[in-house]
């Protein structure tokens, strides 16, 4: 047997330390939800800027809600072309440019004078700066870095969003009764401007890069960053519109764009944009008001993550299904909830309600990578697309509707009515490879 003896000098040696075990996924993943919970924040102070931008200017709900549509579309729009360009040019680059868009956008508002103005600065340039940091971007990160726990993290990171509304509005809706609403826009291109070294810092763009692998992935599935691209190969706005032109040939395709819609309509739109001045049309204070949607968030949080964990183990279809019926009868019960207090029938409905918030966005992602693969990031950009398009038109549809009336109450009626629609047709997407569902009683 030989024996080991320790000298005085090896027993107060150091022991040689573990290597990291935290996977790098982990740091990329944190970066994203950084970012995501900025660009939520940001594409979200809109709603809480209503009523102070009518006591400055004068100006209509519905003007006011104009370029609240267009930051909505734009934030849309540009996701699919955003996922196509983090390929080509890399996640850092694209971020950044969007982060600096974003500070710019809200900084100049403070120099306007007119409507259009409006729409140009929080329309425009934070529409385009917050869409290049939409959900597009939570899918590419979490197909790119993660294959094991990806319904979790993709539930994670859309958390963001929530957490970002969480943060803002009762902040500005203090910082605008304090200060004004133009230290409120300065507050958020400060914000921006601090996210932006964060992302530069931690966000790299594949595992393959810098010799790692996905989360729960193998070495077959390190993607690298392409160094040679041929002369032939499609740039991100070609590749991009094939995308669309590919899936646009499938049912699946058409029922995820339907749904999603609604959904976008009956949260950014009309919830996000008008829940504020609804409730202060009964009486509420603006700050309490702020501080529901707030509340909303936190319980959003909670419901999201929950869904991703679901996604992992459940049919994406059939959770869909179930979260937009839910909403849908929860806001044609809101209109009879405000008044000008907080009493407890509207904290039920803002638990509820924020359970299932954007829920929907773990499952929806998860169909559109079952449905077509490695342009599954970019396919859903153009679904996202279409959420903002939906949204976009209830911001204006609910202004011209309170303009007319003098009052919500029909916005929130025909958007849980339309809910009801969504979960239909989520319930028709046929999954890859599966006899298709069907609705009647007693099938198997």
């Amino acid at each position: 047997m030989t024996t080991v003896t320790r000298t005085p000098a090896d027993v107060g040696s150091p022991q040689p330390r573990r290597a990291r075990t935290i996977h790098r996924a982990w740091l990329v993943a944190g970066a994203t939800l950084i970012a995501t919970v900025g660009a939520a924040g940001f594409r979200a102070t809109p709603g809480v800027m209503i009523t102070p931008l009518q006591q400055a200017f004068g100006w209509s709900t519905g003007s006011i809600s104009a370029a609240v549509s267009v930051n909505l579309l734009l934030y849309g729009l540009t996701a699919p072309f955003a996922a196509a360009l983090m390929d080509r040019f890399g996640l850092r680059r694209v971020v950044g440019f969007a982060l600096l868009l974003v500070a710019a956008g809200s900084g100049l508002t403070v120099f306007m004078k007119a409507s259009w103005q409006l729409v140009l600065c929080w329309g425009v340039l934070v529409g385009l700066g917050t869409g290049s940091m939409a959900l597009a971007f939570v899918a590419t990160v979490t197909s790119r870095w993660f294959v094991r726990h990806r319904g979790l993290v993709t539930g994670i990171l859309t958390a963001g969003g929530a957490t970002g509304q969480l943060i803002f509005l009762p902040v500005l809706a203090q910082v605008i009764a304090a200060h004004g609403w133009r230290a409120a826009s300065l507050t958020v291109a400060a914000g921006a401007l601090l996210v932006a070294p964060i992302a530069a810092w931690l966000l790299r763009d594949y595992p393959g890069d810098i010799g790692q692998q996905p989360y729960g992935g193998t070495a077959d599935q390190a993607a690298h960053r392409p160094t040679d691209v041929a002369s032939d190969e499609p740039g991100p706005a070609r590749r991009t519109l094939n995308a669309l032109r590919t899936a646009s040939h499938t049912s699946a395709f058409w029922f995820l764009v339907g749904g999603f819609a609604i959904c976008g309509a009956s949260t950014n739109g009309l919830v996000g944009t008008h829940f504020i001045p609804a409730a202060h049309d009964h009486g509420l204070p603006e700050t309490t008001a702020a501080g529901l949607l707030a509340l909303v968030g936190i319980f959003d949080i909670v419901g999201t993550i929950f869904s991703g964990f679901l996604t992992d183990r459940l049919d994406s279809r059939l959770l869909l299904g179930v979260y937009y019926a839910l909403r849908g009868l929860s806001l044609m019960a809101l209109p009879s909830l405000f008044a000008g207090s907080v009493h407890s029938s509207i904290v039920v409905f803002i638990v509820f309600y924020g359970l299932d918030w954007v829920a929907t966005v773990p499952p929806t992602i998860a169909l559109c990578r079952q449905h077509f693969g490695a342009s599954g990031s970019i396919v859903f950009g153009w679904v996202f697309a279409a959420h903002q398009i939906g949204a976009a038109i209830a911001a204006t549809g609910a202004g011209v509707i309170r303009d007319h009336y003098g009052a919500y109450t029909a916005a929130f009626y025909w958007a849980g009515f339309l809910c009801l629609f969504a979960a239909v047709f989520s319930l028709l997407v046929r999954a890859p490879g599966a006899p298709r569902l069907r609705l009647g009683l007693g099938t198997n």
